[in-house]
């Protein structure tokens, strides 16, 4: 019994999220720009399905994939979208059956995908900065992370990804809107990524958990362009269900055998989604959420004019996080001395290889937003 724990443990950390939201507990006045949740509730209509779902005795599992007819309505969603913008000519027939698992948020279908294809030794490519669960999962599993850098725009590296590509590259890990940048990928990137990943033959995971939240155009989603992309998507920014656990995988049917083993993992770790939650989230696909959209756009262009003359930071398309250029040389103590005065924002090395930008939530009222803005002027 002297070493009870196993070794992959020792490949990850606390989350540094977490770490800065715990510390949200303790301080009084505080702007908390940390945490990537909404700060408006799910909408009432959802609530009350959910509610009529657990009066209506849906309490029980549900299938394993998620309840048949959301697994419909999510395929049939995946179809008009993707399949009939669908732009690589290959197999265009086959978006017309999109398979569908229903996961416990997209951090659980994160969980099930790497589960699923990562080998140990196997490489998986991840533009830098990256969502923290991706490379921790990976070294959990013992695979290995290639970052490919993307500072100091952080636009799509289309020719960095090429080059980092070997023989042992299992899959490319896409994020738009990006968590921490907000930056959205361009159509015209993720096309030319879209036309590497076919010409080598590498599956594509695309998280799009922050799709709805987009300002200055649609977002593209790879599987335009590509038959081999595995698609993430939820509930959980959209509606405010961060707590509810609902998300979603997609993928074309030649990626069926994937959507199955993640499945066949399920079975044996969450078991299925929240089976009333499910119900709710048919009503939610039926929702209006432009103006909760829109509230973000504003909220996202009150923080970049309060900063734009006095950091260094790209304008955000989409999601409600801006990665800002710490004053310095180093962005861990700005972000100290930020929490000493009551502005809780993450330092960037928790998503990145670098330690020089922190990230900034702005899911949090116009006021605090305000406030937060000042402070962080201060200490400029």
């Amino acid at each position: 019994m002297d070493k009870i724990l196993a070794d992959r443990t020792a490949k990850i950390d606390a989350s540094g999220i977490r770490k800065v939201f715990a510390l949200a507990a303790q301080l009084k006045d505080l702007v908390d720009f940390s945490i990537g949740q909404p700060d408006f509730d799910v909408p009432e209509k959802l609530k009350d399905e959910a509610i009529k779902a657990i009066r209506e005795g849906f309490n029980k599992y549900s299938q394993t994939a998620g309840d048949v007819i959301l697994r419909e309505r999510i395929s049939e969603l995946v179809k008009k979208e993707i399949g009939s913008s669908y732009g690589s000519g290959l197999r265009r027939d086959e978006w017309e059956n999109p398979v569908v698992l229903v996961t416990s948020g997209v951090s659980g279908g994160l969980l099930l995908a790497f589960l699923a294809l990562v080998n140990p030794d196997d490489e998986v490519i991840i533009p830098d900065p990256y969502f923290v669960i991706y490379k921790h999962m990976v070294n959990m599993l013992g695979g290995k992370c290639v970052f490919v850098d993307s500072y100091p725009e952080f636009s799509l590296p289309v020719e960095k990804i090429a080059n980092a590509i070997t023989n042992k590259t299992k899959l490319i890990i896409l994020n738009s809107p990006c968590n921490p940048t907000g930056v959205v990928y361009s159509k015209d990137s993720i096309k030319a990524l879209a036309e590497i990943a076919a010409e080598k033959d590498v599956l594509v995971l695309t998280d799009e958990i922050y799709e709805k939240f987009c300002y200055d155009g649609k977002c593209t989603s790879i599987a335009s362009y590509y038959d081999k992309a595995l698609i993430l998507r939820g509930f959980s920014k959209s509606y405010a269900m961060t707590g509810w656990r609902l998300g979603y995988a997609a993928a074309h049917q030649c990626l069926k055998p994937v959507i199955e083993e993640m499945t066949k993992i399920q079975q044996y770790t969450f078991v299925c989604a929240p089976t009333p939650f499910q119900k709710a989230a048919m009503a939610a696909l039926d929702y209006d959420v432009s103006d909760f959209v829109e509230a973000y756009r504003q909220k996202r262009d009150l923080l970049y004019e309060g900063l734009k003359d006095k950091f260094e930071l790209i304008k955000p398309g989409g999601a409600f996080y801006a990665f800002v250029k710490a004053p310095g040389k180093s962005a861990t103590e700005f972000v100290e001395k930020a929490i000493k005065n009551n502005v809780l924002i993450i330092p960037g090395n928790v998503f990145s290889e670098k330690d020089t930008h922190f990230r900034i939530s702005y899911a949090t009222n116009d006021d605090k937003i305000q406030q937060g803005v000042e402070i962080l002027r201060r200490l400029c």
